[in-house]
């Protein structure tokens, strides 16, 4: 049976070892509390949620991890799955939805199935990734350019025309800090 790296480092750990994960772990915190954040307003939740998954995700990852140097928590990628299910099933539709995943993954752990992730394909995994990176570039159209709208879809196509609709309430400061800094 795999024993999570924590109880195996454990034996030999000391003063200075805590030294560096404290502050290892306080770099962490700072980019990642803002970060899960973020991705919980985009995601359609409030922030809070996003500072809680952060921190239980964050703990379960580093207490079960196979890895001393593993961090984990909220991704980028999830927003747009969460939003989807967030606007269509409300938040207990969300939880729901993470139970029964939580509950896929245990599973596929427990019968051994983490190695089939060897026969996805890299195009699949690139273009996942890449169509993600978009989708979640287009979520930032709004604040990057300061446009003033009420209500911003969730789906790609109407996103991008609700923008161009809206460019008359282009805030020029806005876009121009924001384009300045890309």
């Amino acid at each position: 049976m795999l024993l999570p790296k924590l109880f195996t480092t454990i034996r030999g750990y000391s003063r200075e070892s805590f030294t560096h994960d404290l502050f290892a772990g306080i770099t962490v915190g700072v980019v990642a509390l803002p970060l899960a954040m973020a991705f919980a307003i985009a995601s359609g939740v409030t922030p809070e949620r996003g500072i809680f998954t952060a921190i239980v995700a964050g703990f379960l990852i580093s207490f079960l991890g196979g890895s001393r140097v593993q961090i984990g928590g909220p991704t980028g990628a999830f927003v747009i799955i969460v939003s989807g299910i967030v606007a269509q099933y409300g938040y207990d539709g969300l939880v729901y939805c993470m139970i029964l995943a939580g509950g896929f993954l245990i599973a596929l752990g427990l019968f051994r199935m983490g190695g089939l992730i060897k026969f996805i394909p890299f195009p699949v995994t690139t273009g996942f990734t890449s169509g993600i990176a978009v989708i979640i570039f287009s979520t930032q159209i709004k604040d990057l350019l300061g446009l003033r709208m009420d209500h911003v879809p969730a789906e790609f196509v109407p996103k991008w025309i609700e923008y161009a609709r809206h460019l008359d309430a282009l805030n020029a400061s806005a876009a121009a800090v924001g384009i300045g800094t890309i």
